[in-house]
């Protein structure tokens, strides 16, 4: 922004009748007309540090104090936008990005959270976090705790908050689970044993795991995870699918985070064809791990904004399930089989889902409410992902007769 410039206009929204489509506008609304010099040395001179760094409320006073006329509701929004890790701290450069011309334009194009709650000036966006707020109802508390769970920006969680209805519930993870668990009891009573079902004979019979002898059978590449190797395996990717899964489809939607459940699976049984071309696989750890590890790298990259209690703790814990769930399944793969010489299942699969999560699933869980089709990197990832897709059903197609690989016999 040139020195002595002034801040002319602050963006607005508008709807139409309906309320479905949200136009850009110039506000006649303005911020303080101050100069960059004065703002500068108003910064410096509320910084007993010299740190460049004011609080949200001393920036609210100077907004106020230069003869602001933003809405109240819109100003805390704007301030939540600035202070965009939450921290109760605005630097000189904040504000610099807060009211520049290249940044409202990102904004509208990257928030639409932002935009939103420009829109809604009667809805009480307010100053204090929304953690301190009093009087919640059980499910209001409930989704309160997704939000800091899963949203760094605190703009961002105040508009899910208000605007999350239930309506569609989270269902994706929920029926993928059932799902699991009635195939997991059918076949435990069916082969009469709960723990390592993989070592009975009968296992690999089924028409859902995926066996390389039974590759041209394309549904396997996905009806694998429907099948698992006992009620350990079962256990742990319930756990992690649920108390993972749930929180995220409740604020992404069931199709970005079917979008990566399904990368994931995908790409494990491709990842195993390519990699471990002898065994067979079994268990939803491919869009499991996707899930996860997106989850996790989106805490990470985000890490100052995100309000969640015991962040620390909960991502050790979930780094320790995840490592359990992988040596055992490490474990099971080199153990000797049963019935030779069908190997056990792979491990690889884990490793597919991990890729995934921590390339298109960080993409797609990186901003709250940004179009998938607006994002370049989306993209970019989406485009290596359906390049690997394409070179691992050639792969399956010639190289296991070019390579002369020696199978085990068909189930």
């Amino acid at each position: 922004m040139p020195t002595g410039a002034n801040v002319h206009s602050s963006p607005a929204v508008a709807a139409n009748a309906e309320g479905e489509e949200i136009e850009v506008l110039e506000s006649t609304e303005v911020l303080p007309a101050a100069p960059e010099d004065q703002w500068k040395s108003l910064f410096d001179k509320y910084d007993p540090e010299s740190s460049g760094f004011i609080s949200t409320e001393r920036f609210r006073d100077l907004l106020e104090a230069h003869g602001s006329e933003l809405d109240p509701h819109k100003l805390e929004v704007l301030l939540a936008l600035a202070d965009g890790n939450a921290d109760g701290k605005i630097c000189y450069q904040d504000f610099v990005n807060l009211v520049s011309p290249d940044y409202l334009k990102m904004s509208n194009k990257r928030s639409n959270s932002f935009r939103r709650a420009i829109l809604q000036g009667s809805r009480q966006l307010k100053s204090s976090s929304l953690r301190e707020e009093v009087g919640l109802g059980l499910s209001q508390r409930l989704v309160r705790h997704v939000a800091y769970e899963t949203l760094p920006r605190e703009v961002d969680r105040k508009w899910y908050f208000d605007s999350y209805t239930y309506c569609p519930p989270p269902w994706l993870i929920l029926a993928i689970t059932i799902a699991e668990m009635v195939v997991f009891v059918y076949y435990g009573l069916q082969l009469d044993r709960w723990v390592l079902q993989v070592s009975s004979p009968s296992f690999l019979k089924s028409p859902l795991p995926y066996h390389p002898q039974r590759r041209a059978q394309a549904w396997r590449y996905l009806s694998y995870i429907f099948m698992h190797a006992g009620i350990e395996h079962l256990g742990l990717n319930m756990a992690m699918q649920l108390l993972v899964g749930v929180p995220l489809e409740m604020v992404h939607g069931a199709a970005r985070i079917g979008l990566i459940y399904l990368c994931g699976v995908l790409a494990g049984s491709l990842a195993v064809s390519v990699a471990d071309m002898t065994a067979p696989v079994v268990g939803s750890s491919g869009g499991v791990y996707a899930l996860v590890s997106a989850h996790l790298a989106n805490v990470v990259m985000n890490w100052s904004g995100m309000k969640c209690q015991f962040k620390l703790f909960r991502m050790a814990m979930a780094l320790v399930c995840m490592s359990v769930e992988f040596g055992r399944a490490v474990w099971l793969r080199f153990y000797p089989p049963a019935f030779p010489p069908c190997p056990n299942p792979s491990f690889v699969a884990h490793l597919g889902g991990v890729v995934v999560g921590l390339t298109l699933g960080v993409v797609v869980l990186q901003n709250y409410e940004q179009r998938l089709q607006e994002q370049s990197l989306f993209w970019i990832f989406f485009c290596v992902y359906a390049l690997f897709v394409f070179c691992g059903i050639f792969w399956n197609i010639f190289a296991y007769s070019l390579l002369d690989v020696k199978l085990p016999p068909a189930p």
